[in-house]
């Protein structure tokens, strides 16, 4: 039996190998491509320097709209700003062939807010080279590393959207240069748009596209974002997660009291507000709200895709540091299939050296759901509400009165961000079987990579508010090493993975679609 499944492996591989559909041209190599991504390497840590926090600056994200739309010009890119109310999107256009289809690329250049106390540089604006030392600790080394025709792959630049996602904007950009070094043009027409707000849900997103349509029109869009899987092997992914954003604000007392004058009299609000959280999930980190995971089915053939992924979750738990997983479902990859409820911050009054002996007047709790195409936010939001209602809270959505707070025991104001929504496409579909194609024939020269084949990913990016008005299939390719910290303190994008995230770039550029 084992031989069997031996020789069923083989001839599934050598099937998919000898049926690629392209290969990669004379002279782009790995020689070739370190070359390029070399020359690219002033331009992308110059990027990074900048800061792209949206929700703290519009006049920061001028800057960098600015920056971006001449390093596309300078590629013989056409280009125009999209206003979106001072945090302008930028949208490109490559010289068109009528007779090529056109692929409509997607990458955002915001990047998440920045607690530099956290992080382990003088600052994240401004990146720094690590190389891991036989402690096993990251050690800062001269930039000039970076320089060397032989850099290390293992080499990694910290800084804030060094992988999400200003590292795959260079890794395009430097792609194309090297197209252009050695007289290629792409396969396809090639259209860009460079989102300002991806990472606050992309709110001018859907203005911009319908907007642009006829400027945008398309016959697939790819989507440069999320991290590639673990084993290294190229990733395609044909679904996202969307999320929502909801604010809790419990009220206490309407200023903070002394706790030993007030203390077992007035109710704390920190101690009401852990009460309702402990009733949304369980130990096994389930929710309890009912309903919340009824809508998601999964099919045997979805399993099947899911359980093909072949995660090794023992790595997984280890590289985040737990003894155990939620248990949602059986493994990563079924986990991400569903809905999910986390809380992404909790306050009330201050800790530490900060701290005082108070009784909060409110305490409150910042919750990220993250949405499926079967459970969408405005279902997964009433049925939040509907539970908290029946924990006894009566919920506003403005600072209590004085006649509310004498009216009602439990206050809770529920404030809720713009959703973005979650997408799904069928996997077998041919853009598929393009990307597949491409990416085996990025890895040509050395037999060919099947790339992994995901259903859905368990993250956000904005397909659905692309994909709906512009009736386009999609895929999402990540570039970036799985252990990127992003979002986080000490983001990071490893040296290797800009230059195999070049030669994905590359195999879809050579690669026509049909």
């Amino acid at each position: 039996m084992y031989k069997l499944k031996a020789i069923v492996l083989f001839l599934f591989q050598y099937f998919w190998i000898a049926h690629a559909q392209a290969e990669l041209p004379a002279g782009i190599n790995d020689q070739a491509i370190r070359a390029a991504a070399l020359q690219s390497f002033p331009e992308y840590l110059n990027l990074l320097t900048l800061p792209n926090d949206s929700i703290a600056s519009a006049k920061d994200i001028q800057v960098n709209a600015d920056q971006i739309e001449k390093l596309f010009q300078k590629r013989g890119f056409s280009t125009k700003q999209f206003a979106n109310n001072g945090k302008p999107l930028v949208l490109a256009e490559f010289p068109a062939d009528p007779g090529k289809k056109t692929i409509l690329f997607y990458i955002h250049f915001d990047g998440q807010p920045v607690i530099l106390s956290q992080w382990s540089q003088a600052s994240s604006w401004q990146p720094v080279l690590k190389k891991k030392g036989a402690d096993g600790k990251w050690q800062i080394v001269d930039m000039q590393e970076l320089m060397r025709p032989d850099f290390d792959p293992e080499l990694r630049v910290f800084g804030r959207s060094s992988a999400d996602d200003k590292g795959p904007i260079m890794m395009f950009l430097a792609s194309m240069d090297l197209m252009k070094s050695k007289g290629l043009k792409p396969a396809m027409n090639i259209k860009v748009i460079l989102d300002s707000e991806e990472e606050v849900n992309s709110p001018g997103i859907p203005q911009a596209v319908i907007q642009n349509k006829e400027f945008l029109k398309a016959d697939a869009l790819v989507i440069f974002d999320m991290a590639s899987h673990p084993s290294g092997r190229p990733t395609a992914i044909f679904g996202n997660r969307g999320v929502q954003w909801i604010n809790l604000t419990v009220y206490g007392p309407k200023a903070p009291l002394h706790s030993g004058h007030y203390g077992n009299y007035v109710p704390n609000p920190a101690f009401n507000l852990a009460r309702l959280l402990a009733t949304m999930k369980n130990e096994k980190g389930q929710v309890l709200i009912p309903g919340y995971y009824s809508t998601t089915k999964l099919s045997p053939e979805d399993l099947k895709v899911l359980d093909a992924v072949g995660d090794d979750e023992v790595a997984l738990k280890k590289r985040v540091g737990i003894a155990s997983s939620d248990q949602v479902a059986s493994n990563y990859q079924r986990s991400l299939q569903y809905p999910s409820l986390n809380i992404r911050g909790l306050s009330a009054a201050g800790v530490g050296q900060e701290a005082a002996n108070i009784i909060p007047k409110e305490a409150i709790a910042d919750i990220d759901i993250r949405t499926t195409t079967e459970a969408n936010a405005q279902y997964l939001t009433a049925l939040i509400k509907k539970h908290i209602e029946k924990q006894g809270f009566h919920i506003i959505d403005h600072d209590p009165t004085d006649a509310e707070r004498a009216q009602y025991p439990l206050l809770v104001k529920i404030t809720e961000g713009l959703p973005a929504e979650a997408a799904r496409q069928p996997i077998d579909t041919p853009v598929r079987r393009w990307v597949e194609s491409a990416e085996l024939s990025a890895y040509s020269d050395v037999g060919g990579i099947k790339p992994v084949v995901i259903r859905a990913s368990g993250a956000t990016v904005p397909t659905h508010e692309i994909v709906g008005p512009l009736d386009l299939p999609f895929v999402i390719v990540p570039t970036v090493n799985t252990d990127n910290n992003q979002h986080a303190y000490d983001e990071n994008l490893r040296m290797g993975n800009y230059l195999s995230g070049m030669r994905t770039m590359l195999g879809l550029m050579n690669t026509p679609y049909k």
